[in-house]
């Protein structure tokens, strides 16, 4: 006579099949968002939020901000604000001056 296997059997089979599907797609959009960052990235890296055109770097006191050859837009990276805020006024002052048109 053929053994039957429990109903606890075919539940905790059920369930590690289960979760092994959830980790393969679990992987699978990793991957996925991963190439669609990279994608995105070539897209729009050194490129002006607001018109889109190129971003040209420009260090001014050791900090190196984005202005762009468009709309002479001034872009900031992470941690450059602070840096800029540690600037003395009078520095400050000459600093927004550069970037006037």
């Amino acid at each position: 006579m053929p053994v039957k296997p429990s109903e606890r059997e075919d539940e905790y089979y059920a369930r590690k099949e289960f979760e092994e599907k959830k980790k393969r797609e679990g992987e699978k959009q990793i991957e996925m968002d991963s190439a669609e960052k990279k994608k995105l990235k070539e897209l729009h890296f050194m490129k002006c939020p607001k018109c889109g055109m190129n971003l040209i770097e420009i260090n001014y006191k050791d900090i190196e901000v984005d202005k762009c050859s468009g709309c002479n837009g001034v872009w900031l990276d992470a941690g450059e604000m602070e840096a800029i805020a540690k600037l003395n006024q009078s520095v400050l002052t000459k600093w927004f001056d550069t970037f006037k048109k």
